[in-house]
């Protein structure tokens, strides 16, 4: 229990490792967890050390990682813990770099189809609503006309009145169907679009300074949200359609309708085709649902597949590039093919460490073996304690607050007794204030 209450014997050494077994010694004393290496090229920038593109390819991996996360994200989806996984070899990256490439182009590529798949969509939901709310204006518009012409008819033929009185009105009559055919000869082009529901107020005001009140604008909101293909939010829309004379309003119209993304569609001028419009479209649409269906049905199960491995993947790339980071902090030697190290490390692990060092030097296939020498120093070694699990935690709340210096005493094992507690010195003073407060009120 000495190691408990006081800091670990710490001694500075000094690591020869031939480039070969570098990194399969690293890795076997970074699994081991009882080194502390230092920076031996301090004054070098990280862009010029020897290992740095082995560094970018791992910034890269991790960048497609956390894509590949935030796509399961967005789909729900979680990913499966593993358990500790020893790092690959330096050869292992090509595999996962190339893994890596094939499934964030996969992923971006089932996006981009899904993407336009929602927005052509969206366009044929548009267009069935415009064609189903254009058809009852025209309706409306038709009505009127009969109307009004039942009422000229029956003001020609009114029972009770006298020739002279009959012939005036039918004059009057004839000169106000003249007047009639004459306007309906008269030539109107309609636009019709969807804009979303709070822009439509200052569209309706430009439109009607811009134009000088020569546009008329019906209007019908679509009761139901429509889903925007590129920020998948909920946006309330509204149908309109503009009526207007002449070739320069129409220029005019179309360059507010652009201004304020509105989305204009081609609607037929009779009711017969605004029909077969309308079933052609109901057609597209249910096709359309069913090829979406199934490419997120394909989405959904490759994410599936990547969320089996994903956080594995992590693991792997984190400790390769955790190697390579520790890599560049070493010299080279004169012959560039020995790496010089300097390292910290507590005196009654030297011997797991020399062990350590001839694995990796065996996994790696060398056969000049790893040298491991201590030095004398005056600077002052680092603080080290050892832990276990019960331990471990409380070790992490006194270090947050403060670590001990070398060899000074370790105020953990205290803090094992003293707070739990002072922690339910502290629940009982929230809970009594707490029930004062309620008494309070």
């Amino acid at each position: 229990m000495g190691s408990l209450f006081r800091s670990e014997e710490m001694t500075l050494a000094q690591l020869f490792l031939q480039s070969e077994a570098a990194y399969a010694c690293v890795r076997e004393l970074g699994e081991l967890g009882k080194v502390q290496f230092r920076d031996l090229n301090p004054d070098v920038s990280a862009f010029q050390r020897k290992f740095v593109n082995e560094v970018r390819r791992c910034d890269e991996m991790e960048r497609k990682l956390r894509f590949l996360s935030n796509e399961l994200e967005k789909a729900g989806i979680e990913s499966r813990p593993p358990g500790n996984i020893e790092a690959p070899d330096p050869q292992d990256m090509i595999d996962l770099e190339s893994k890596f490439e094939v499934l964030e182009t996969e992923v971006k590529e089932i996006n981009s189809n899904k993407e336009t798949l929602k927005r052509n969509l969206l366009d044929l939901i548009e267009l069935q609503h415009i064609l189903g709310k254009t058809q009852v204006f025209f309706q409306e518009a038709e009505q009127y006309t009969l109307i009004s012409s039942a009422y000229r008819q029956g003001a020609m033929a009114e029972p009770g009145t006298s020739e002279d009185e009959a012939g005036k009105g039918l004059l009057e009559s004839v000169e106000e169907g003249q007047a009639f055919t004459a306007a309906s000869q008269t030539k109107f082009t309609f636009v019709t679009g969807v804009i979303a529901r709070e822009r439509l107020p200052a569209f309706e005001r430009v439109l009607w300074r811009a134009c000088r009140g020569n546009v008329f604008l019906r209007q019908a909101e679509i009761e139901d949200p429509l889903e925007d293909p590129t920020t998948g939010n909920q946006v309330y829309k509204v149908v309109f359609i503009l009526f207007f004379q002449g070739d320069q309003l129409r220029t005019r119209v179309r360059k507010i309708c652009e201004a304020f993304r509105a989305t204009l569609y081609q609607c037929p001028e009779t009711a017969e085709e605004r029909h077969e419009m309308t079933e052609a479209v109901r057609k597209r649409i249910a096709d359309l649902e069913s090829v979406l269906q199934t490419t997120q049905d394909h989405s959904i199960t490759q994410l599936q597949d990547i969320a089996q491995e994903i956080d594995t993947w992590k693991q792997k790339v984190t400790k390769i590039k955790s190697v390579f980071h520790i890599m560049n902090m070493f010299n080279l030697d004169v012959t560039q093919r020995c790496l010089i190290a300097e390292c910290w490390c507590p005196v009654e692990d030297l011997e797991e460490i020399q062990q350590a060092l001839i694995r990796g030097t065996e996994r790696s296939g060398s056969t000049v073996p790893s040298i491991l020498n201590r030095m004398k120093t005056t600077d002052n070694p680092p603080t080290h304690f050892k832990t276990n699990k019960f331990t471990s935690g409380f070790q992490h709340i006194v270090d947050a607050y403060g670590v001990a210096t070398y060899e000074e005493v370790n105020p953990t094992p205290y803090s094992i007794i003293t707070f739990p507690f002072l922690f339910a010195v502290m629940f009982g003073d929230a809970g009594h204030g707490t029930i004062m407060a309620l008494f309070a009120l």
